[in-house]
């Protein structure tokens, strides 16, 4: 429990900010689902506008705020103690509440509209002081489980909202039901009181009161970091996708289900325990690391489970009207639930690391203004997302057609983005190796320097050695490869992608080597750290080679420190060349443990190859 990220929620700098995002996430998701459901199976009590229209204007309506106001809620987070902003926030949900339970006791659609609308401009102020926080209350290695936490929290009071939103629905009692949200709102304003105070991000940030300009300067701060820019593009991907989707379930259980009110809660249920379970597995999976390999794993399972939504739904609806049991006596009702489920689960595994990601790249007095130009942009691709589901619904598509375009959409705007950054695809590569081909060890990691220039030197013991030190190492690494090496058909995709400098000897190809160490040289002056392999080749019999005498050229050319690094058991797996031919297709050692142990830094003044190459040689004898 002590190494789990569920020790923050016995400590008060994360337990009442936790309770308080999850109470609002419940209010605003029972409210949201109770009016789309009004919206679709009771319309005629309240307005005789088309379902189908309704439920786009519902969704509009919500989703409006979030393109206004963003760039003042980002400003004022930064500006004043997050946790004042939170707690105004809350007051303000107490008064929405009570409008809400009056448009409901009188049917009046616009007037429950408004509160809509209301309910979406309290999550715009909220969001950005709610990611904005956890950078300031936690510390690095604590953002993928904080952030696991939240989405678990957040689609837990999800879960729960669309249960009761369902049930009061079925049962005609919605103005008992915001009466119930009132007392919830009002709880949630008394528990945001045991924030702890925050310090200002940015004491004397001067707030603009033109919303428009506000929102621009918000959207360049968030772009001046491209790595900040495609996390929030990501993000705002994953909210095009879950808002289609989500979008489409009450019709869905409508009319392709012939369902009852009940069988669209059944589905969202399956969709947000997925996403729990899937933001939950994170810290596990990635180590208690910012791991964005998850992000291309979780991205193939959201394309391969929205295809066979499409695949398993009828083709012709059920003539019979169908409720929850009745779903789960079907064959195609349970593939259906657990399709949704596993949507819900690689959706987790996909947007909790880009979410820890923004936040670690962010300064930390730009991160509640980078936190509102991504909600920005994820108001502007849900409405997307909304006018997308219209457009095809109007052209014709079915329910299940939209789903399906959707998760064929998915798979094209990924592979896109990973082409044109392989950083995601080359982190999922060093991810599959060391957690599903290995077990890998890290030892020493508090020796890498956590900024400015450094050099790793390392044993070459196989062809996947740089994925797994890139796994190992949390600082990007630029690695200097053997060119015979870096010339391999679809090995060099693998080290075109990481950014590899080839280098070969002088005797066979001085242009390349001199090339290799003027590169090496401006990513050390740059601040980088890059690592080489002494010993210029693979081994052919697993012991260290004798260390090569061109770093000590590096070292006279710009001195900086040392870092020792040995690899362990990578030996005799397929990857060595220890097999050669067929026998390497041969599968050995599966999930073999395998080990990386760094030495303590060595300054410049005490290098020498045959140090290092001790150095080196002691960590391998210790791991081994």
């Amino acid at each position: 429990m002590a190494d789990s990220q569920f020790r923050l929620l016995s400590e008060r700098r994360f337990l009442p900010f936790f309770v308080t995002q999850a109470l609002g996430a419940f209010n605003d998701n029972v409210y949201k689902n109770a009016l789309l459901l009004v919206a679709t199976f009771d319309t005629a009590a309240y307005t005789a506008i088309d379902p189908v229209l309704l439920t786009q204007l519902g969704n509009g309506v919500f989703i409006l705020p979030f393109v206004l106001f963003s760039g003042l809620a980002g400003q004022l987070a930064d500006r004043f103690d997050k946790a004042v902003v939170m707690r105004i926030v809350k007051a303000c949900e107490v008064g929405i509440m009570a409008l809400a339970g009056v448009g409901f006791a009188i049917h009046n659609i616009w007037l429950l509209l408004l509160a809509l609308f209301l309910m979406g401009s309290h999550s715009t102020f909220f969001a950005p002081a709610k990611y904005g926080c956890l950078p300031q209350v936690l510390v690095a290695d604590e953002l993928v489980g904080g952030n696991a936490l939240l989405e678990m929290g957040t689609f837990v009071a999800i879960l729960l909202g669309q249960v009761l939103a369902g049930v009061f629905a079925a049962a005609h009692r919605l103005s008992v039901l915001v009466g119930g949200l009132f007392s919830i709102a009002l709880a949630g304003l008394l528990v945001s009181l045991l924030i702890p105070s925050m310090p200002r991000a940015a004491r004397g940030l001067r707030i603009d009161a033109n919303i428009a300009r506000s929102s621009l300067d918000n959207l360049k701060a968030a772009a001046a970091d491209r790595t900040v820019f495609l996390a929030i593009l990501g993000v705002s991907w994953f909210w095009f996708y879950g808002a289609l989707v989500v979008a489409q379930l009450p019709l869905f259980a409508k009319v392709a289900l012939h369902g009852t009110e009940e069988v669209f809660t059944e589905l969202l249920l399956a969709f947000s325990v997925g996403v729990g379970v899937g933001s939950m597995l994170c810290e596990r999976l990635s180590g208690r690391r910012l791991e964005i390999g998850l992000v291309p794993l979780g991205s193939l399972g959201l394309t391969v489970f929205g295809i066979d939504v499409f695949f398993a739904s009828p083709t012709a609806a059920p003539t019979a009207l169908m409720d929850p049991w009745d779903i789960l006596a079907t064959g195609f009702g349970r593939h259906i639930l657990v399709d949704f489920t596993l949507i819900g689960l690689f959706g987790g595994l996909y947007i909790v690391p880009l979410y820890a990601l923004m936040q670690h790249r962010t300064r930390s007095d730009f991160v509640s203004r980078v936190v509102s130009a991504n909600s920005i942009w994820n108001a502007i691709f849900m409405v997307v997302a909304a006018l997308f589901g219209a457009l095809l619904l109007k052209r014709g598509a079915t329910i299940r057609e939209v789903l399906l375009v959707g998760a064929i959409l998915n798979f094209a705007v990924t592979a896109f983005i990973y082409a044109r950054v392989p950083e995601f695809l080359l982190r999922f590569l060093a991810w599959l190796v060391t957690r599903v081909l290995y077990r890998l060890t890290v030892t020493g990691l508090e020796n890498v320097p956590a900024t400015g220039p450094a050099l790793v030197v390392c044993n070459h013991v196989s062809f996947a050695d740089a994925l797994v030190l890139s796994a190992a190492v949390h600082r990007p690494m630029r690695f200097v490869m053997e060119a015979s090496i870096f010339k391999i058909p679809l090995v060099n995709l693998v080290f075109r992608g990481m950014k590899a400098i080839p280098i070969a000897p002088a005797s066979e190809d001085r242009t390349v080597r001199e090339a290799a160490f003027a590169q090496v040289l401006a990513e050390l002056r740059g601040g980088a750290l890059v690592c080489i392999f002494p010993e210029g080749r693979l081994t052919a019999d697993g012991t260290i080679g004798a260390f090569r005498p061109g770093l000590m050229r590096i070292m006279q050319e710009h001195p900086v420190p040392v870092v020792p690094v040995a690899l362990s058991g990578l030996w005799g797996s397929a990857f060595s060349r220890r097999y050669r031919g067929l026998a390497r297709l041969v599968p050995r050692r599966l999930w073999a443990r395998i080990g990386v142990a760094i030495g303590a830094p060595v300054q410049p003044s005490a290098v020498t190859p045959e140090a290092l190459h001790d150095a080196v040689a002691v960590l391998r004898g210790a791991r081994a």
